[in-house]
Order: C-alpha cells, then sequence, then structure tokens
C-alpha cells in the first residue's frame, strides 16, 4: 500500500516573549492511503497545529513533511494552494459556510475554485447534498437549517471534488451526542467510498474509536500509536449513508 503521508522529525516551535514553546517535537508519523486516522490529544497537545502543518497551513521549524510524495515543507504559497485546491477537502467544527449562499453554492465553492463550469458545478453539488440527505434543503441558507444540517453541508463540500485527503478538526464539537453519531458514521462512509485518506483531529476519546488507527499527542510527541476496530465499518462496495434524519 503506498503512502499518502511521511513526516520526518517534524518540529514546530514559537517564541513567546523570551520563552521558546515547543509545539511539535519531533514527530515522525506514516499515513497510508485510504487509513482513517484519528489524531487525539488534549487542548495544547500539539494536535491542530500538526493537522496546520499537514494541510500546508504553517511552515515547520524543522522536518519533512511529504504528501502523494509532494515536499510540502518546502513548497512555496502559490504550489501549495494548488495543492489544497486539487487534493484536499476540510471539514471545520463551525461550519464555516457563507451564510448569504444557499446550500448547493457552498458545497459547490470548491469547484468553482477548479473552474468547474457553473452548471456542472451546482449538478454535481445538489447530487451531493441528495447524498447527504438533505434533497430537500439544497436552496436553504445556513440560517434555516440546525447545526447537524450545516454540518452535513459542510461535509458535503469537503468530498464534493474526491479529494485525495480530507481533514476534519473537531467535526462535532458544536453537536449532540445523536447528531455526533450521524455525522460521523457519515463522513467514515464517504471516506470509504471512494478511499480517501481521512485525518480527524479530536479531544474526544468517542470520535477517536470511529478510526482505524488512533494517534496520540501529548505535549507536542507521539505518546501512543494504536491501530484500532472502528466502532463503525462500512464495506466501501456498501457505504449507504444509515441515517434518514434529514432534521438533524
Amino acid at each position: 500500500m503506498k503512502s499518502m503521508i511521511q513526516v520526518k522529525n517534524l518540529k514546530k516551535f514559537y517564541r513567546v516573549g523570551d520563552e521558546k514553546v515547543k509545539a511539535l517535537n519531533g514527530i515522525d508519523l506514516t499515513i497510508e492511503r485510504g487509513e482513517i486516522c484519528c489524531i487525539l490529544g488534549t487542548s495544547g497537545s500539539g494536535k491542530s497545529t500538526l493537522l496546520n502543518m499537514l494541510a500546508g497551513l504553517e511552515p515547520p521549524t524543522r522536518g519533512e513533511i511529504w504528501i502523494d510524495s509532494l515536499p510540502i515543507h518546502s513548497m512555496g504559497e502559490k504550489a501549495l494552494t494548488d495543492f489544497r485546491r486539487e487534493s484536499v477537502g476540510f471539514v471545520f467544527q463551525s461550519y464555516n459556510l457563507i451564510a448569504s449562499l444557499p446550500a448547493w453554492a457552498n458545497v459547490a465553492m470548491p469547484l468553482e475554485f477548479r473552474g468547474t463550469s457553473k452548471k456542472e458545478r451546482e449538478n454535481l453539488a445538489r447530487k451531493m447534498l441528495a447524498a447527504v440527505n438533505l434533497a430537500n434543503r439544497m436552496d436553504h441558507t445556513p440560517s434555516e437549517m440546525s447545526g447537524g444540517q450545516q454540518q452535513r453541508v459542510g461535509i458535503a463540500r469537503a468530498f464534493v471534488h474526491r479529494p485525495k485527503l480530507v481533514f476534519a478538526d473537531e467535526p462535532t464539537g458544536n453537536l449532540d451526542s445523536k447528531t455526533t453519531i450521524e455525522v460521523m458514521e457519515l463522513m467514515v462512509s464517504m471516506a470509504r467510498q471512494h478511499r480517501q485518506t481521512l485525518i480527524i483531529v479530536t479531544h474526544d476519546p468517542e470520535i477517536a474509536d470511529y478510526a482505524d488507527r488512533i494517534i496520540h499527542l501529548i505535549d507536542g510527541k507521539i505518546h501512543s500509536d494504536r491501530k484500532n476496530q472502528p466502532c463503525f465499518y462500512t464495506d466501501s462496495r456498501n457505504t449507504n449513508v444509515n441515517s434518514n434524519n434529514e432534521g438533524a
């Protein structure tokens, strides 16, 4: 199996007054293509810093990051922007939807950045919203939807352009327990369907239990790295979302 991510001796230091803060202090890591991986840690553990490094949003102080054979650590901003546009999807805790746009237009945004025609991107966005059980919410704005519905829009947006890699940053932090289960099952199903690598960053061990692998960070270092039997698993040949609750 070809690796999707390779990290070598990754370090990130910040200067706070006279003190040097070691956000990441020597991370070595390989993540396989199609793996669903959770980076678990409390606030200050370095998990969000690691996500930013992997996404090319922050440069490392030292070390190497290779994603699909690309040297993320040494690429310029234009190359990083191109990499994110073509290969990465993001799911955010706070949804990050544009309030004035209907659901389908929010989902279509990554396709617009890729130069897809308006007709095609609307068609693809509407198909994706139907796939996440929002067929009757396509023309609603975020203020007309529940938190769970908004996160489904966010998931549809992350997956609409079939990225190789999806980052989910505390994706259920603003959701109740029932909706959390529905959202996690949806993300896992979609990632498995197209063998996409899914990286979930969370402080919650129950969310981590959806992953094939759990990497626990403490004080900027890997404390443990273990395989996991996911609490929810779908075969890539049968990935229908279990929930049809559009009100969630």
